[in-house]
């Protein structure tokens, strides 16, 4: 899995364009936490510099591949210990590579995934709002494995080209305290994945 599996550079260089001063300016705006749907939850224990716990309400009927994917790397504790290997302020902060992003060298976190095959696209007509998380991939857009990233700002030049797979519900102020780099010095850490159906 060689391809890195970032947000697809022509994009995020649309989105930073666009976000410029907009989005730094969201990220002072305190958005409540989004309400809770059937699930299930993905519940991330994050310790660093953001400590605490991030709830995450999964939509599998919006993307029921990635969200099967999610529980079954969450139920196996593949994303134990994975850390945010990009966190970009006013944007998004990205997570998930279970293959290069836990362990004491990270200089390839962001470039894998899981052992499991890549997946089709399930673009749907939610919105990328402040909140919701979505599957990172490389310009491919069937490449999602395992890497998600969840909006600090609203970001609508991703509708429609990143898989939405869930909004969270509680800790978004857990979510707003990580530590931002591309990769931060010290990044901030999912110590615990797990599922609540």
């Amino acid at each position: 899995m060689s391809s890195e599996r970032f947000l697809f550079a022509g994009l995020m260089s649309a989105g930073l364009a666009v976000l410029g001063g907009y989005g730094l300016s969201q990220s002072a705006v305190f958005a409540q936490d989004a309400e809770d749907g059937p699930g299930p939850n993905l519940v991330i224990e994050v310790s660093g510099q953001a400590q605490g716990e991030v709830v995450i309400d999964l939509l599998p009927e919006v993307a029921p591949q990635h969200v099967e994917r999610m529980v079954t790397l969450a139920k196996e504790g593949a994303y134990d210990g994975v850390v945010f290997h990009r966190v970009i302020e006013g944007f998004m902060a990205q997570t998930g590579d279970v293959e290069f992003g836990k362990g004491d060298s990270l200089r390839r976190a962001g470039t894998g995934g899981s052992s499991y095959p890549d997946l089709p696209a399930e673009f749907s007509d939610v919105p990328f709002a402040r909140g919701v998380v979505g599957m990172a991939r490389s310009a491919n857009p069937n490449s999602a494995n395992s890497q998600f990233f969840i909006m600090f700002a609203p970001g609508d030049f991703l509708n429609g080209q990143y898989t939405v797979v869930g909004r969270v519900v509680q800790g978004m102020d857990v979510v707003d305290a990580i530590t931002r780099g591309e990769p931060p010095r010290a990044p901030d850490v999912m110590t615990k994945v797990s599922v609540a159906e």
